[in-house]
Order: C-alpha cells, then sequence, then structure tokens
C-alpha cells in the first residue's frame, strides 16, 4: 500500500478490482453514464505505435465495428455515429479532456448527445510482452435498462463490443489485419466469378 492506496500489479480494469476504489482509479472524466464497462488487452506492439495509432480516431472505425464513422472536428473535438439496435445509429460530439501521449486518453461526450457518455483508454508498457491497453467506459443506454436488454440482444452491447473491439485492435495492430469468418467483397467477387 503506498498513500492509503491499494496498488494492483496486474493488467486487470479497474472495474474488475477486488479492493480499492475501483472508479476514482479509473479517472473517468466527468462520469457522464450510470454503467461502467472496462476491459484489457495486451498488444504485442510498441506502446508509441500502438497509441498513435489509436489516437488518429478516424483509424477507429477499422476495427470497432459498430462505429460508421467518426468525423474529425478538430484536433480534440470528434462527432460519432455509431450503430444501435434494429438498423439504427446514435450519434454524438466527443470532447478530449486528457491527452498524455503514450500514456492515456479521456474523453466525454458533450450534452445533447443520443447516449451521454465518458471514458479513459490507458496504454502501458508491458516490456517484452508489448503495451497493455485498458479501455474504461461509463455511458448511459438510451431508454434505460430496457434499452440495455435490447442492445444486449443484438450484440450491441458496450460490453459486448468492448471486448471484441479490443481483440479486433490487437489483431491489426499485430497482424497488420483482421480474422473473420465473413467473406469480404472481394472474396465474394471471386466465388461469384
Amino acid at each position: 500500500m503506498t498513500d492509503n492506496k491499494i496498488v494492483h500489479g496486474d493488467d486487470a480494469p479497474p472495474t474488475t478490482w477486488k479492493k480499492g476504489d475501483a472508479v476514482a482509479e479509473a479517472a473517468i472524466p466527468e462520469e457522464k453514464g450510470s454503467l461502467i464497462v472496462a476491459r484489457a488487452v495486451t498488444i504485442n506492439r510498441p506502446i508509441g505505435e500502438v497509441f498513435a495509432y489509436f489516437r488518429d480516431f478516424s483509424n477507429l472505425p477499422t476495427f470497432m465495428e459498430n462505429v460508421e464513422r467518426i468525423d474529425i472536428l478538430t484536433d480534440t473535438l470528434s462527432h460519432w455515429v455509431v450503430k444501435a439496435p434494429a438498423g439504427k445509429t446514435v450519434e454524438w460530439d466527443a470532447i478530449v479532456t486528457e491527452d498524455l501521449k503514450d500514456r492515456a486518453i479521456s474523453w466525454t461526450s458533450e450534452p445533447g448527445a443520443d447516449v451521454a457518455n465518458s471514458g479513459r483508454v490507458e496504454f502501458r508498457d508491458a516490456g517484452a510482452r508489448g503495451t497493455v491497453v485498458t479501455a474504461t467506459i461509463a455511458y448511459d443506454p438510451p431508454a434505460g435498462v430496457v434499452g440495455k436488454l435490447i442492445a444486449k440482444m443484438f450484440q450491441r452491447e458496450p460490453a459486448i463490443q468492448a471486448r471484441r473491439d479490443l481483440r479486433r485492435f490487437k489483431q491489426l495492430m499485430e497482424t497488420g489485419e483482421i480474422a473473420t469468418a465473413a467473406m469480404n467483397r472481394k472474396q465474394r467477387e471471386e466465388e461469384m466469378a
């Protein structure tokens, strides 16, 4: 223990800790959202490469399955369009509240967001193993608990998506592609020929 804080030496996201104030330790800005999701992954790439790819928000739709697009408005402001259940989309503007090169990115949604959210993605050097990326997100599901259940049924719930998106990010950073069982457009065209 140091200064009355529990020191955790594992790669687990703070929300999975059994001791200590995980939410405070996660450092989510302004904590917009009543539900908190956290996931972590170790990526076998240098921290500088992993951070730089993630910090260019225009790259995020390449591995975030439900993100249709991100419009970069300024260096700290972006507009997000994300798939929701039943073929709908939700949108919001997000402002970067903290940008620590090779360490962390924090954000919060602007007022009027379809899904109020805030969060933090941390990058930690794991030595020969690469980089540990921990994403912690707080959000308010549209339509409350019912909306969360519907999102879960359609596999659009943030807890499910965070795990999948981080796994795709790992694949992309380590191999340059994302493995999928689905055929891409080129494969379908070749099969039809």
